[in-house]
């Protein structure tokens, strides 16, 4: 399926592992495709702006989403028992490191070497992109197909963040389909 990614889109998968490297993360989420979007300097990047996201506020939801709302481990439930999860957290990568608790068990060295994997969304998200180049009878994958993907699911975090951030997705998403096909024409 790569083969058939432009020089844009592949630099999108690129920058959404840059992403999640530079935010500590130990996968990479839809909602890192779309920061890596955003970030770009193309058309589908000046659509993301204008209808409303900001490179910067997204990092912030996306940090703020993978720090606490992501977290498998309920901050709440155990503060009712008297445990501080912030503490746990504080003590634990104090002695194991950064991220510690965010790495399944026996995990770590994985993540260690450099590899990050995508999550089952983020991989569902990239095969909806070739759906969506095949649907709009393209034969490459552009970046604006990959928005496409990650935009494709209300279930999907990048969504829900640009939902959360203020953005009319199926607005965004008319846009998107408008530029490709001029794009093709």
């Amino acid at each position: 399926m790569f083969e058939r990614f432009t020089q844009g889109a592949r630099q999108a998968v690129t920058g959404a592992q840059a992403e999640a490297r530079a935010m500590h993360d130990h996968h990479i989420g839809t909602e890192h495709v779309l920061l890596s979007l955003l970030t770009g300097d193309d058309p589908v990047a000046r659509a993301l702006r204008e209808a409303g996201l900001d490179a910067g506020d997204l990092r912030a939801r996306i940090v703020r989403v993978n720090r606490s709302g992501g977290d498998v481990l309920d901050s709440d439930a155990l503060r009712s028992i008297g445990i501080d999860l912030d503490a746990v957290r504080e003590a634990t990568e104090e002695s194991f490191g950064e991220g510690a608790l965010d790495v399944p068990a026996g995990k770590l060295h994985r993540y260690g070497r450099g590899h990050i994997p995508f999550t089952p969304k983020a991989k569902k998200a990239m095969e909806l992109s070739l759906r969506h180049a095949i649907r709009l009878k393209q034969k490459q994958i552009r970046g604006g197909h990959i928005l496409l993907g990650v935009l494709h699911d209300d279930d999907f975090l990048a969504a829900r963040l640009a939902v959360e951030a203020g953005v009319d997705v199926r607005a965004l998403r008319a846009d998107v389909e408008r530029l490709l096909t001029a794009e093709a024409a």
